[in-house]
């Protein structure tokens, strides 16, 4: 799998759901998750499968998160797995050969998970983050280094990440970048996708 750039996970948005996702097609975003942990089932499915109708047949892949049986019911691209979900060994009973990514906090985390052959990880907070309810400690610009360097498959800088650091995130080589905050706490989130796009592809 080739590196994809931005990275947007949608979580208690600012804007329409709709509106986001169809913004992340419009703007050529490779992945966009939905991550949202306090909505009914019910209501998760009718997300899940509103965004997959919207990005079906474009280059934005759409990733479910936590979720492998609302993951398989809204034919998503990808599943994404935290630490306290299933293994990935579970999920495939359930999501079959799906594309699946794994969360990622410390380096032995990493070393575990790429045992796995997940398609990508994510390696984060980099740095202090409340975008979680249990966030957890960051790991720093130093891990993240030794993991890009370790890993042979995509990582996706996440946690605390905004305008004012996100050259640091770049010049340690980061080539994938997920920036929760910055784009779900905000009316000006097409603007900002299109902005971050930009100086993260011509890095």
């Amino acid at each position: 799998m080739e590196d994809f750039g931005l990275y947007i996970i949608i979580t208690n948005p600012q804007s329409s759901y709709r509106s986001i996702a169809e913004s992340c097609v419009e703007r050529g975003v490779k992945m966009l998750q939905l991550r949202e942990k306090s909505l009914s089932d019910k209501e998760l499915i009718r997300l899940g499968k509103e965004i997959r109708d919207i990005t079906r047949g474009s280059e934005t892949s759409f990733v479910m998160n936590d979720r492998a049986d609302i993951a398989a019911i809204c034919e998503a691209d990808f599943l994404h797995l935290g630490q306290d979900d299933m293994s990935m060994e579970e999920a495939r009973k359930i999501v079959g050969d799906m594309k699946i990514g794994l969360s990622t906090h410390s380096i032995q985390q990493v070393k575990e998970a790429l045992v796995q052959k997940p398609d990508y990880i994510g390696f984060g907070p980099v740095y202090p983050t409340n975008a979680k309810a249990r966030p957890d400690q960051p790991v720093g610009i130093e891990q993240l280094k030794q993991v890009l360097n370790m890993a042979t498959i995509p990582v996706v800088a996440i946690g605390g990440i905004f305008p004012e650091n996100i050259q640091t995130i770049l010049s340690a080589g980061a080539k994938n970048i997920a920036m929760v905050r910055h784009f779900m706490q905000t009316d000006q989130f097409d603007e900002r996708v299109l902005e971050f796009t930009n100086l993260i592809n011509k890095k």
